[in-house]
């Protein structure tokens, strides 16, 4: 077979302002395209796990806040598997595991309704801490950026991807702080001094 080596990437483009359009049509009351934006909920009434509740803030490097971004999040059961094809078993049935949300229009938060995730192990078999995985869009971002968010209260120390950041000192942007019983706040930020470690995955 013929390799087609004549043909390139195409280049990345900024989210633009119309993601939103696409992606959550009924946040932007665009109605009668899905009943629900996709990933607005994660959870039911029979999911098993800690409810817990995640939110946050997209910050520029000027400290001014992304009042446009787009967040996903990508996370195991409380039992440490995530939907869809893991090989350690099948995840809770009442759990998505996958979630999406636009920050508010005025303020830029963002907010998650979902169950604190069981620790899931490295590729070599070590245990990770738990975790919640975050992928992030907005305008200006050409391509989007992936970073985790760890918690306060758990156990760290060990956690294979925080060990080998090469500078330590970073390591606590990468953990939410307690704001309430059983709700996190994660704030992102682009760029300056408190950039939050991002990941090339």
């Amino acid at each position: 077979m013929q390799e087609l080596n004549h043909l390139k990437e195409s280049p990345s483009q900024t989210a633009g302002p119309y993601v939103h359009i696409g992606c959550l049509p009924n946040f932007c009351d665009i109605t009668g395209v899905y009943a629900h934006d996709l990933g607005d909920t994660m959870v039911n009434a029979d999911t098993r796990g800690a409810r817990i509740t995640v939110k946050g803030t997209v910050y520029d490097g000027t400290g001014t806040p992304l009042k446009d971004a787009m967040v996903e999040i990508w996370q195991a059961d409380a039992d440490g598997i995530y939907p869809g094809n893991d090989p350690r078993g099948a995840a809770d049935p009442n759990f998505t595991g996958w979630g999406r949300k636009a920050g508010d229009y005025d303020t830029g938060e963002w907010v998650f309704e979902t169950i604190r995730p069981g620790a899931v192990p490295f590729p070599d078999g070590r245990m990770m801490a738990p975790h919640i995985t975050f992928w992030i869009v907005a305008r200006g971002i050409n391509i989007g950026l992936q970073t985790r968010m760890y918690f306060p209260d758990a156990d760290n120390s060990a956690d294979p991807l925080l060990t080998r950041l090469e500078h330590q000192n970073r390591v606590p942007t990468l953990i939410a702080q307690k704001d309430g019983n059983d709700v996190y706040r994660f704030d992102i930020y682009l760029q300056g001094e408190k950039e939050t470690v991002f990941l090339d995955v």
